[in-house]
């Protein structure tokens, strides 16, 4: 359901008190004017606290700094041709024991003369006396429709031909608000730059504004160079719901993919795998950091999870990626932080099981004796895969990859056949500091590396496969039963 159609629905419901929750006022008023003139084919009448109300002939510029009195003249003015009053920044005022008092009031009156008052402000949780009396509503950041009018009505002030890469740039941009997505295309455009590059702009942009939200990193779709050595099952996988977010897929009758939890031995490409679908796909990449998501103050814990899910959410589709999320979603343990972390996971949870919006999840986890079993059971993902150590055919291919990095023209000289034979028990990321301690030999010596130093490297690297031998060899054997699919 679109924000428009709700709110329709919300006031043919008789809900005469309505808080709605944004940071972008114009583009609320503008809504609010097109849906009350389709509904009711009357106007709105708009207050706020230095002008007072400003479009009402029968008391402009009245109620000047005085919420109040604002709500008093809606009463004190019996005017029934007025429908719908729109009250800006009120949240500041909701906790006033006298503006409390008088929309409790207001509330039987407005029922009464079939009246509405239509409450804005950036708070997203009302008192708790008034949450029987006003109807919440959270407005959502511009959808890809709303996006691209906006796109057509700057291009075509414009000398640009976009349209080539008008959907890249939409997609780009969710996320943002009108207003910023305005100043933005401002600004690029001033900057003289091509068309190819604002996007990347935008990206980069996007990049910083997450940053500046507590436990999420954001990473573009634009790195090349990532390929995975393996895990040919996952990729078959994957590569079927390649399309699933496209709108062939939607008219198709195609549900969106949850996610998948990949269970497995460090160092095996669980996190590398996260960036490279983020690549295949072409969508944005977020990761979750939850360390920085839980503070010490009372709810803040849950405000911060609850608004990682509206980022994701506004930005989508996209992916998610949840990093050991055995260290974070572990068993509860509620003695010390008064249930927050319960909380947090529950909340998490949830929003895991009903979310509607294109957020395909990728979890990682090293084991799952600490997990949840909630977190487990269908629903929350559609699959969980088992990524097991590297077996001789993939570790021929990590470390054919991981050389034509480092040597994309004399790669084929290192002779990985037998470089892969000696390295039973290796992990990717193993395979990989192999190759960088041959090279640290070959460049202190001054001299190219060779096969012989990476054997060298490879004879004194001790695997975590013998290391941990008997906690790899559980985790193998749950892998392998049956109960799971193989990456």
């Amino acid at each position: 359901m679109n924000f428009e159609r709700k709110i329709k629905t919300t006031l043919i419901s008789n809900n005469f008190l309505i808080y709605i929750s944004t940071e972008e006022e114009e583009r609320l008023e503008y809504i609010l004017k097109d849906t009350i003139n389709q509904l009711f084919r009357k106007k709105v009448y708009s207050w706020n606290f230095i002008d007072g109300y400003t479009d009402n002939p029968n008391y402009i510029a009245e109620c000047r700094q005085n919420p109040l009195e604002a709500l008093n003249a809606i009463i004190k003015y019996d005017n029934k041709k007025i429908k719908v009053f729109f009250l800006k920044d009120f949240h500041v005022f909701l906790k006033d024991i006298s503006i409390n008092r008088k929309l409790k009031n207001i509330y039987h009156y407005l029922k009464k003369r079939n009246q509405y008052i239509i409450l804005s402000g950036i708070e997203t949780t009302l008192p708790k006396e008034l949450k029987e009396y006003i109807t919440y509503l959270k407005m959502p950041l511009p959808n890809k429709k709303e996006i691209l009018i906006e796109l057509n009505r700057f291009f075509n002030e414009t000398e640009l031909d976009s349209s080539k890469y008008k959907n890249s740039i939409c997609i780009a941009y969710l996320g943002y608000s009108i207003n910023k997505i305005r100043k933005s295309l401002s600004r690029l455009i001033l900057q003289n730059t091509s068309i190819k590059q604002v996007i990347q702009k935008i990206l980069n942009e996007k990049e910083e504004i997450i940053q500046q939200t507590n436990g999420l990193k954001f990473y573009s779709s634009n790195n090349n160079k990532l390929k995975i050595g393996g895990l040919n099952n996952l990729k078959s996988w994957l590569k079927v719901r390649n399309l699933a977010f496209t709108q062939k897929a939607y008219s198709y009758g195609i549900k969106m993919p949850k996610g998948i939890l990949l269970v497995g031995i460090q160092g095996t490409g669980k996190s590398l795998s996260a960036k490279t679908i983020s690549n295949e796909w072409k969508l944005p990449l977020f990761r979750l950091d939850v360390s920085k998501i839980f503070t010490g103050i009372l709810g803040e814990s849950e405000n911060r999870i609850e608004n990682i899910i509206d980022i994701c959410e506004n930005g989508a589709p996209c992916i998610l990626w949840i990093d050991e999320i055995d260290k974070i979603f572990s068993e509860y343990n509620t003695s010390n932080d008064s249930g927050t972390k319960q909380r947090v996971t529950n909340i998490f949870l949830t929003w895991l099981s009903e979310k509607q919006k294109e957020v395909f999840i990728v979890a990682t986890a090293n084991t799952i004796n600490q997990l949840p079993i909630e977190i487990l059971r269908k629903g929350r993902f559609d699959e969980i895969f088992f990524v097991d150590l590297p077996n001789f055919k993939e570790r021929l291919k990590i470390f054919q990859i991981h050389l034509k990095i480092c040597r994309p023209i004399t790669w084929n000289k290192y002779n990985i056949y037998y470089l892969s034979k000696i390295s039973k028990g290796f992990s990717g990321a193993e395979i990989e500091q192999s190759i960088m301690e041959g090279m640290y030999t070959g460049f202190y010596e001054n001299r190219e590396f060779t096969t012989v130093d990476v054997k060298k490297a490879i004879s004194n690297i001790i695997p975590l496969s013998k290391v941990e031998t008997n906690k790899i060899l559980n985790l193998r054997k749950w892998g392998y039963s049956g109960k799971i699919k193989i990456a």
